[in-house]
């Protein structure tokens, strides 16, 4: 089989579509961009990142994230409301926008090679275990070359430990 089809055919038991993200890693850097869940979120709530984030998706529109994307959003949103540095109504409308992208952007699914690199991430990063899923996410998108995709994330521990993996972390 051609090495780009079997590198397709790999993703698209990950994600899909495939076809945005370049063949051969020869070939000039795909757009499509992994959006670690910190980053998201900054661009659904007053930060001070905010702005230069929507520039950043602004000029790529698509998303790749991990599946437990969605659920890391809702808690930190459900965090910053006891907290009180969010009202109700701005969590609800909040959450109502992180459901729009969600239906937009591209997913990396839970398989056993996100599972198994999770676990050597732990063994390697001081990481939580979402960040390790997170992280592994990445690398499975990437079919494990992080040379081939960009990390957009504002998490500093998995931004050091994306960068030691190898992947060029965007932090806004």
């Amino acid at each position: 089989m051609h090495r780009s089809r079997s590198r397709c055919a790999a993703r698209r038991a990950s994600w899909t579509p495939c076809a945005s993200i370049a063949a051969r890693t020869d070939e000039p850097r795909a757009l499509v961009k992994f959006w670690d869940a910190s980053a998201i979120i900054a661009l659904l709530v007053d930060e001070p990142t905010r702005e230069p984030l929507l520039r950043v998706l602004g000029e790529d529109p698509e998303i790749l994230a991990w599946w437990g994307t969605a659920v890391e959003i809702a808690s930190a949103l459900a965090r910053r409301e006891r907290e009180k540095l969010l009202d109700a109504a701005e969590v609800e409308a909040a959450l109502a926008t992180a459901r729009q992208l969600a239906d937009s952007w591209h997913e990396i699914v839970p398989s056993t090679s996100a599972r198994r690199t999770a676990e050597r991430l732990l063994r390697v990063h001081p990481l939580r275990a979402a960040d390790s899923l997170q992280l592994a996410a990445a690398l499975v998108a990437a079919d494990h070359d992080p040379t081939t995709l960009d990390v957009i994330c504002l998490d500093a521990r998995l931004a050091t430990a994306a960068r030691r993996e190898g992947f060029k972390v965007i932090e806004a």
